[in-house]
């Protein structure tokens, strides 16, 4: 039998209360102990995964090393553990649904009837428990998307009380993450919303072995021990989870809480360690202490939504604690920038990344933006699609050629810089089909790259479907916009840079994806040192 422990984590009350974080918080502490954690997280949604979903719907979508599509919070659990996650890692009900009835055409269930239980709850179960077949992981946390008492949740809740009943106590444990609000106009913090939400629990089988609240305020020993009394735990498992100014003094405020030590006596793990999070203190200690500030423009169109580039924002979180430097992030709407704002506002910063994405809206506004960097000296970060039009505005404004385009965007182009990779070309679904997962790239000595990465082959994960037009790379050689990393197998460029500038590099990969707490990523460390030294030129 697996000695593997399962924690469950659920909430209640409302939804974006933190259940990644607080995961992801605990995974880091459990971890810092010397056990092996792994996290997963399990989805209500009927999408088979978040590829084909709207950054606005549901936020970035995060790819793991082995090219699955996946909820953002993935993009937390590997921040915090510097562990790579797999498609195991992030289940949705349409992957759920559509194991089921493959495997009711195919004959498995010999004609029975198949209905949510046994069959769906069955199938659930044994996804939440496949990354602890080998016993590889000492714990395994389970995140449960959306909020009890949805109706899209209930076939977790239902799987979630028949495990715990399978596993026993001392083998599985039940977090619920809940709200305990705070009434200004009656000045104090109520209860009863946490109540409400832990009776809607128990009412699906399931007692909550620990709490953690989430306020604005305090939380007195007086409500604590209400909330034990009438949410049927012990006092000490009444966590308080304060806000606080940086997701990355979660863990410490837990270590603070004792979260750990109550998982670690009710699970009876007795071979652990004292907590080691020193380089995780050092990490907050600069973060909150910086000794410059430099103001990056984010030019997208998904910007009025943060999740959209949500590692994007923690990589220049990362690179920036490692630089000593506060990155102020300056939101810039492609769609709508124009001539005026270029010169009073995107000409003024100190850096400029152009991000990812799909479609034509707010194409020309990228390339405007990215002609003021490159005319400028202003170091430039362009990430796929960014990349890619980096080479139209270079091939339209430099080269000469006007009408450059990708045939993303016009697909009958007379100069097609960009176009659509030879095996996509008769892809007809959506989901699941770009160039996904980590690719290798070869990285030319004495290029800006090289000195940045001080390697020859690296790997990166990618998620696109257009490229570099090798057609024309003579062409753009020739002008002076260097390929400096390649595709071994394919031959598709991976990284262009502009040597005549300080620093301007774009990359067909998404770099953000590999950014950890204790591995900042080595580009966006270079590229936030870059735009320091340009802010101290300009003074």
């Amino acid at each position: 039998m697996s000695k593997t422990k399962y924690i469950f984590v659920t909430g209640g009350v409302s939804s974006s209360l933190g259940k990644g974080i607080i995961s992801a918080s605990l995974a880091k502490l459990l971890q810092s102990r010397g056990l092996r954690v792994t996290i997963q997280k399990f989805d209500p949604y009927i999408n088979v995964d978040p590829g084909t979903l709207n950054p606005y719907e549901h936020g970035e979508c995060y790819v793991t090393v082995d090219g699955a599509e996946t909820d953002l919070d993935l993009g937390h659990y590997e921040r915090f553990l510097n562990v790579e996650t797999t498609q195991a890692n992030n289940v949705t009900t349409g992957r759920i649904y559509q194991t089921v009835i493959e495997e009711e055409r195919k004959g498995k269930f010999l004609g029975k009837t198949v209905q949510v239980i046994p069959h769906i709850t069955n199938e659930i179960k044994k996804r939440m428990q496949l990354l602890g077949k080998d016993d590889l992981y000492d714990v395994i946390i389970t995140e449960i998307g959306g909020t009890v008492g949805d109706i899209e949740s209930l076939p977790y809740i239902e799987s979630v009380r028949q495990l715990v009943w399978e596993l026993g106590k001392a083998n599985s444990l039940v977090i619920h993450l809940t709200l305990v609000p705070y009434l200004s106009a009656a000045k104090e913090l109520k209860t009863k919303p946490t109540q409400h939400s832990v009776k809607t629990l128990m009412e699906s089988g399931i007692n909550a072995d620990i709490l953690v609240c989430r306020t604005e305020h305090e939380i007195s020993n007086e409500i604590k021990n209400k909330l034990a009394l009438f949410c049927n735990v012990d006092v000490d498992s009444v966590i308080q989870s304060i806000d606080a100014s940086t997701i990355y003094d979660v863990p410490l405020l837990m270590k603070d809480e004792k979260l750990d030590l109550v998982v670690l006596r009710k699970l009876e793990i007795t071979n652990f360690k004292d907590t080691d999070l020193n380089k995780w203190e050092d990490f907050v200690k600069k973060l909150k202490f910086p000794k410059g500030t430099i103001k990056i423009g984010l030019v997208g169109k998904y910007v009025e939504l943060q999740d959209s580039y949500k590692s994007i924002l923690e990589s220049l979180i990362h690179a920036g604690s490692v630089n000593e430097t506060k990155v102020e992030v300056c939101s810039v709407h492609s769609e709508f920038i124009n001539d005026e704002q270029i010169k009073n506002e995107i000409s003024k910063l100190d850096g400029i990344i152009v991000a990812p994405g799909f479609g034509e809206r707010g194409i020309e506004g990228k390339i405007k933006a990215i002609k003021c960097a490159r005319e400028n000296n202003i170091p430039f970060f362009g990430i796929c699609l960014g990349m890619q039009m980096a080479v139209i505005e270079f091939t339209r404004n430099v080269i000469g050629l006007k009408d450059a385009n990708s045939t993303e965007m016009d697909k009958n182009t007379s100069n097609p810089v960009i176009s659509l990779m030879k095996d996509q070309k008769f892809i007809v679904d959506k989901g699941g089909t770009m160039r996904l997962g980590s690719w290798e790239c070869i990285v030319k000595e004495k290029s800006k790259a090289f000195e940045i990465y001080n390697s020859q082959t690296i790997n990166e994960r990618h998620r696109h479907r257009w490229e570099l037009n090798n057609d024309y790379l003579s062409q753009l050689e020739k002008f002076g916009l260097r390929a400096s990393g390649t595709n071994p197998k394919t031959g598709l460029v991976e990284i262009i840079e502009f040597p005549e500038n300080d620093w301007f590099i774009g990359v067909q990969f998404h770099p953000e994806y590999k950014s950890t707490v204790e591995l900042p990523h080595p580009l966006f460390v270079s590229f936030v040192s870059a735009c320091l030294n340009y802010n101290k030129s300009k003074k």
